[in-house]
């Protein structure tokens, strides 16, 4: 079960002042969702003022690629992408659960920014899909909506795979250019934006400040359920692993299986884009795993290569070879089979593996591998001479203990507080038939 935690004293825009229940309507309205769009210029520039930034995982800045959707030409289309790959991350199903509205707001404004005339809500979740649903039958959303459902697999939810699936092809990454704002869906230049960064564009529609200026995170390992909470940038890590109740781990998974391995001298290291970057790491879709004493680096990393070694598309040879051979090294030395040409292989394909896949899925897996080699050289010596008792007792699982629940949300209606409170009086934005379609699940 993951749990939701509002952080105290500090404005939390997009959890809301009632995560754990689905909004209503009624609340939204009153909220000023659903607010007239006069100026979409403005609110462009406001989203580059703000620095907003895609929450899906790669951190482009939302303005550039909505200018560049707008001036491509032609019709675009939108994407609302809440096809959440990463396993140890649950906000983009929480939010699509629990704040429809406020996703269907912002896709819609994206489609007047971009000029587009219809949108997309991609998704594998089938609770999601199912309130994406009601949501759309409460309330024309201001544009053609469709619904379609994906099969779930880590890299469904990148954006070429996301057009491909629309398109009716499989849900695979395809080479690149063109990019889809150049080509996506149907040829046309296309939007694929993450449901995070759609809601919070809805939100800087609303408030000038605060909707770009916090990040909704998933915090697991440890004793603990995992932890869906919403935190400042600029945060630091060890402020997090407090949190989590994890004060002093052993290391950090960061970024879901993106972001590679910290080790503990790190945790002053704060959430920010360039500062992880520096770092090597990366903040990623802002899934964050603290390792306990229980929790070896070496068997998370194990599980985390099988477990992309698993979800490759099959269509690069490099990422085919590349994924299993470094997910094999790692459960020999994971089981204490592993020599030192094991560990000087892994070193190799680190440096050589990068930038050769059609995704990044490749790349993940070779950080990963780095990460462990570069944080904890000690440790893996140590794995090298003898079989590590730890690893003994948490034997690798196919990646299956990575995997992160969403919360439970209960039907209801949210109460308005300060931060929910509209700055002008609320309206309609257009009268354009939402549809399912056919293809939905």
């Amino acid at each position: 079960m993951t749990t939701i935690r509002t952080p105290t004293g500090d404005p939390s825009p997009v959890l809301g002042p009632n995560p754990q229940t689905v909004e209503s309507l009624d609340g939204y309205l009153a909220a000023g969702g659903y607010r007239p769009c006069p100026d979409t210029g403005a609110l462009l520039d406001r989203v580059a003022a703000a620095d907003l930034r895609g929450r899906g995982g790669a951190g482009f800045p939302a303005a550039t690629k909505l200018r560049s959707v707008r001036d491509r030409g032609g019709t675009p289309v939108v994407v609302a992408n809440g096809e959440e790959g990463e396993p140890g991350s649950a906000k983009d199903r929480w939010l699509m659960r629990a704040r429809p509205h406020l996703v269907l707001d912002g896709l819609a404004l994206a489609a007047a920014i971009t000029g587009a005339d219809r949108g997309y809500v991609y998704l594998s979740d089938a609770v999601a899909a199912e309130r994406i649903r009601q949501a759309l039958a409460e309330r024309d959303p201001g544009l053609p909506v469709s619904v379609l459902r994906t099969e779930h697999a880590y890299v469904a939810g990148e954006e070429t795979a996301v057009v491909r699936r629309i398109d009716g092809g499989p849900a695979l990454p395809t080479a690149k250019p063109p990019r889809p704002f150049e080509r996506g869906v149907g040829g046309a230049p296309t939007l694929v934006a993450n449901v995070e960064t759609l809601a919070r564009l809805a939100l800087l529609s609303r408030y000038r400040d605060g909707a770009a200026t916090t990040a909704l995170v998933t915090l697991s390992g440890g004793p603990r359920h995992p932890l869906l909470t919403e935190v400042r940038y600029g945060t630091p890590l060890r402020t997090l692993a407090e949190l989590h109740g994890v004060p002093q781990p052993r290391a950090v998974l960061m970024g879901g299986l993106f972001g590679g391995l910290l080790d503990p001298d790190r945790l002053e290291l704060r959430l920010d884009q360039a500062e992880l970057a520096s770092a090597g790491s990366g903040l990623g879709c802002g899934a964050i795993r603290f390792l306990d004493a229980d929790e070896c680096p070496v068997a998370i990393t194990a599980d985390a290569l099988e477990l992309l070694a698993a979800e490759s598309s099959r269509q690069c040879g490099v990422c085919v070879s590349g994924t299993r051979a470094m997910a094999e090294t790692l459960s020999a030395l994971a089981t204490g089979v592993c020599g030192t040409e094991g560990t000087a292989n892994l070193a190799r394909w680190s440096r050589g593996l990068p930038g050769r896949g059609a995704c990044g899925l490749l790349d993940a897996a070779a950080r990963l591998a780095g990460s462990l080699l570069a944080h904890f050289p000690e440790l893996v010596a140590a794995h090298l001479r003898r079989p590590c008792p730890t690893c003994a007792a948490t034997p690798p699982d196919s990646g299956r203990r990575l995997h992160v629940p969403a919360p439970d949300i209960a039907p209801g209606a949210q109460r308005l507080t300060a931060i929910d409170r509209p700055h002008t009086t609320p309206g309609a934005r257009g009268t354009a038939r939402a549809t399912l379609s056919p293809t939905s699940g």
